[in-house]
């Protein structure tokens, strides 16, 4: 799938950032290191208008395995909720162990309670869960938010930026006025009143400037002082050098080795010091990073107090109906999962990986047979949107992970069979159904979180299971699926 070219993305939390002039001035530093560019280049961080598709012009592509003598047609169900307990994150314990905000866009969670970037078997174990049947797995996938925007296209947010900026110029308007008129000696109450505000500002300009100053001078006495090490370095080199030059004089094959032993040293000293000055290059560089963040070093963004991260804004629209159901094989009986299996549907960086891994996601309500795509569907009438992940089913029967996190556990291929040598375990199906209003799918103003750099594209969908179920919950789904039962839990 082609990507839209030439987008500047910037977080909703930061164009709000950028309006507040006050905070702005304490806080300047970061401003410009989030913005990347003049506050006004800033662009709508929307779903490229060439996502969302008309679902009623697309064909018919969903085909099925035909069934074979002794099929394992039963469905088990669980029931886990739809997040009511708002369990949110950008971590992802499965592709980004250890790793805080490591997805760089929220997850949803159902199940268990306590998944988060250092979940591991004992944590998750461990915990409580959402799951009405005591089910401990943990199920998470991508939020979909609403990004509304006003008739003329603008952002709620960059329109109170741009409103912003505007009163600041009148005030700074009115703030000039006032001083010619006290030139002329028409200076009054209301004036007075002003320009206290006024030296409050200006107060705040000098603090900022003078904070600017002091940064810079006192990177520049570091830089001084690393700089007066590095020659007292180089000097003490050289004079080591000649005082083992004139040790080595007395005896040729002496002075033969001890020479090429010092220039083994002249040599690992100099890759030793250019190896401190890159460090310390790297240092001051995570320095300077720190001072503009409050004196601590950067770290990836993290979620605001909206459920926001840094590219992905906007209103979280959770689903009205979250449905985790468990099928069988079209060609014999599953085998149970083993406990701790981790499982990946779809592939969150399709336009750095390619489609290999990806999946076709989308569709609408009463559609769910017919069509799944991967573009974002506008539906009929107001029909809900859809998004259908069905997992790999077909397991290497020994690991429960593997390096990429999809070797050990495979799709069936168009007929339903596993390649030789894996098994068919309970095939999982996650079907989320969201209640977008007609106007919003009309206008393309919803999309799914993403990494920055996948902007939104409905191809990145994707999902993450990891089996923590009991044995005893285990054996109920292999029963109820092998037996051609509908089972709800």
């Amino acid at each position: 799938m082609a990507r839209p070219n030439g987008r500047h993305r910037i977080s909703r939390s930061t164009k709000i950032a950028t309006a507040g002039v006050g905070l702005a001035l304490a806080v300047g530093a970061i401003v410009v290191i989030n913005t990347a560019g003049s506050p006004t280049s800033a662009r709508a961080d929307a779903a490229d208008p060439s996502f969302f598709v008309d679902i009623t012009k697309v064909k018919a592509n969903v085909k099925k395995p035909k069934e074979q003598n002794g099929a394992s047609t039963g469905t088990f169900t669980v029931d886990c909720g739809e997040n009511q307990n708002g369990h949110f994150n950008p971590d992802n314990f499965i592709a980004q162990p250890n790793v805080k905000n490591g997805a760089q866009h929220l997850h949803d969670y159902v199940g268990n309670l306590s998944t988060n970037a250092d979940s591991n078997n004992k944590s998750l174990l461990a915990a409580g869960t959402t799951c009405k049947n005591g089910d401990q797995s943990a199920y998470f996938w991508p939020v979909i938010r609403i990004d509304r925007e006003d008739n003329n296209g603008e952002k709620q947010a960059d329109k109170a930026k741009k409103d912003a900026q505007q009163n600041q110029g009148k005030s700074n308007k009115d703030k000039q006025n006032r001083k010619n008129d006290t030139g002329n000696g028409t200076n009054n109450g209301d004036n007075a009143d002003q320009n206290t505000g006024d030296n409050a500002a200006d107060q705040n300009d000098q603090a900022g400037a003078g904070q600017n100053k002091k940064d810079k001078q006192a990177n520049a006495d570091q830089q001084g002082q690393k700089n007066q090490q590095n020659n007292k370095n180089a000097q003490q080199n050289q004079d080591d050098k000649a005082d083992q030059n004139a040790k080595n004089q007395d005896g040729q094959g002496k002075n033969d080795n001890q020479g090429g032993k010092a220039a083994q040293d002249d040599n690992k000293n100099n890759n030793d010091q250019n190896q401190q000055d890159k460090n310390n290059n790297k240092n001051d560089k995570n320095d300077n990073a720190g001072q503009n963040n409050g004196g601590q070093a950067q770290e990836l963004p993290g979620v605001n107090d909206k459920n926001e991260v840094a590219g992905n804004d906007g209103e979280i629209v959770e689903p009205a109906k979250a449905e985790l159901t468990f099928r069988g094989s079209p060609t014999g009986n599953v085998v149970a999962m083993p406990k701790f299996l981790k499982v990946l549907y779809g592939d969150a960086k399709v336009n750095l990986n390619g489609p290999k891994n990806a999946r076709d996601s989308w569709t609408c309500a009463g559609f769910e047979d017919k069509v799944l795509m991967n573009k974002y569907p506008i539906c009929p009438n107001g029909a809900a949107v859809k998004r259908i992940h069905a997992f790999p089913s077909c397991w290497d029967g020994k690991n429960t992970d593997s390096a990429n996190h999809r070797d050990h556990i495979v799709f069936a291929d168009d007929n339903g069979n596993c390649k030789k040598g894996f098994k068919a375990v309970p095939q999982l199906v996650v079907t989320l159904t969201y209640n977008i209003p007609q106007d919003v799918q009309e206008k393309g103003q919803y999309k799914v979180d993403s990494f920055p750099e996948e902007e939104h594209d409905p191809f990145s969908d994707h999902d993450d299971f990891a089996n923590v179920m009991s044995n005893q919950i285990m054996g109920r789904v292999v029963d109820c699926i092998n037996n051609g039962k509908t089972c709800k839990e």
